[in-house]
């Protein structure tokens, strides 16, 4: 072959790469479409860059949790003094008998992973297995999600959780939710269910979803009975009789491995350390008073504006807040809670929630109505909200205030002094998101504005099928 031809060859290999190269770029599956989680991953890292070598931080306290598990007390001795100092007593500890005091036992395999690097960097290889967490529900989303999802994930991360995704573990449950809602919608019910009972097992409020998962799945079985569309109040006992009435009909064999997968793990933990793997989980659940940033909490100082005070107090590994009506707005939260569960699954077995609507009002009831708020807990909703209502005018604007407000709450706000009390406008800050979080959660079990409603929904059902 001559050199003019030699020449010619390789242009044209050259430009037949470059073709094959725009035609990759192009695919949305592609490594070009991978650049905005590549993005939010640095901006991560940058946003919590001033945490991941604290002594005192959430993933220094997972290193205390996996260092006495599986060492021993003794182990501890290795980290600085004040990193595990929650742990007194604990330091004679046997291997294998430590367990997380307000985490179901199962968090010790995220938490030992990080092990496998030198202590010293141990929180910077958590926040880098957290996001590749945060990667595998990108690739989630634009593999079986609608047009535009993983990138509404994307910002909402970036927007609400820039500063704790990688200092938290809460993305891996959100991660195996998301998991169970697209196997379900597939009838996979019981990948559904292995995926809502290891997200269980790592943070207790995937339990909640369990009647949604079974009522979808025996929608989808035909063995539930469907309520007439116009149902009239005086008609509903009647035809909540029909409907439990055949619960011989209902396939129950997920439902119990669900159970059996919860009963077997956290038993297997049990023979180790009984408390640790349930009491002190229960204790945390039930003892624990209103946090500062719990909707509760903002009556608590609306009402200090009217002569009844309040202080701040730090126990179970938060801040907060001690009133003398603390303990009425706890049960008036929990009745809210079970008041807005029951509602939810009436809505579903009417007919009018898709199981991912379904999910997300859950999520937004148990979070308005907790006793806790921390910043963290959005990232239980993200993926859902991508999911179902992807690239929504009025969920990304709506949704993106109280992201910001909440990303400003805590990376602002609270690094301002160590005293909360101290701090200019804090409670008013918390009030206003609290306050358009509860509204919220009323539009959509209301369906204001038709705010359940969603072009992506039926679309979506259809192209997948």
């Amino acid at each position: 072959m001559s050199q003019k031809e030699l020449h010619l060859d390789y242009t044209h290999k050259q430009r037949g790469v470059f073709s094959a190269l725009l035609a990759y770029m192009h695919n949305p599956r592609d490594l070009v479409s991978y650049t905005p989680i590549i993005f939010v991953t640095i901006a991560m890292f940058v946003g919590t860059s001033w945490q991941l070598f604290l002594p005192k931080s959430d993933p220094a306290r997972y290193q205390c949790y996996a260092l006495s598990f599986w060492f021993g007390g003794d182990a501890l001795k290795r980290l600085p003094v004040e990193q595990c100092a929650f742990l007194q007593g604990s330091t004679q500890q046997a291997p294998f008998h430590m367990l997380p005091l307000e985490y179901p036992p199962l968090t010790l395999i995220p938490f030992s992973l990080a092990l496998l690097a030198p202590l010293s960097y141990y929180q910077f290889v958590f926040a880098f297995l957290m996001s590749l967490v945060a990667f595998l529900i990108y690739w989630l989303l634009l593999r079986y999600g609608p047009r535009n999802s993983a990138l509404t994930c994307a910002f909402y991360l970036l927007i609400g959780a820039i500063a704790t995704t990688q200092v938290r573990f809460d993305i891996l449950p959100a991660a195996l939710t998301l998991v169970a809602l697209i196997a379900a919608e597939r009838k996979h019910w019981t990948m559904a269910y292995l995926a809502l009972a290891i997200g269980t097992l790592l943070k207790l409020y995937p339990l909640l979803l369990l009647p949604a998962f079974f009522i979808a799945e025996q929608r989808a079985l035909g063995r539930f009975h469907r309520p007439p569309t116009g149902l009239k109040p005086r008609d509903i006992p009647r035809q909540l009789w029909l409907t439990l009435r055949e619960f011989r009909r209902w396939s129950w064999r997920n439902c119990l491995l669900f159970l059996a997968c919860l009963v077997v793990l956290t038993g297997g933990f049990a023979l180790l350390n009984f408390d640790g793997a349930v009491l002190s989980q229960l204790n945390y659940f039930f003892k624990r008073p209103l946090q500062v940033e719990a909707s509760g909490s903002s009556l608590l100082w609306l009402a200090s504006r009217f002569g009844v005070s309040f202080r701040v107090v730090y126990d179970f590994g938060s801040l907060n807040m001690d009133s003398a009506l603390g303990d009425i707005v706890s049960k008036l939260s929990t009745l809210g809670l079970v008041l807005g569960y029951a509602y939810t699954l009436y809505l579903q077995w009417r007919g009018k929630l898709s199981l991912g609507q379904t999910l997300i009002a859950l999520h937004l009831v148990f979070i308005t109505t907790g006793k806790v708020f921390s910043p963290q807990y959005l990232i239980w909703l993200l993926p859902l909200l991508a999911y179902v209502y992807s690239a929504e005018g009025l969920w990304l604007f709506y949704w993106g205030t109280i992201s910001a407000l909440t990303t400003f709450i805590y990376a602002y706000l609270y690094s301002r002094s160590p005293d909360i009390m101290q701090v200019p406008g804090f409670f008013e800050w918390v009030a206003l998101r609290n306050l358009l979080f509860v509204l919220l959660t009323l539009a959509y079990l209301a369906n204001w504005f038709r705010i359940r409603e969603t072009q992506h929904i039926t679309g979506v059902q259809v192209m997948r099928s």
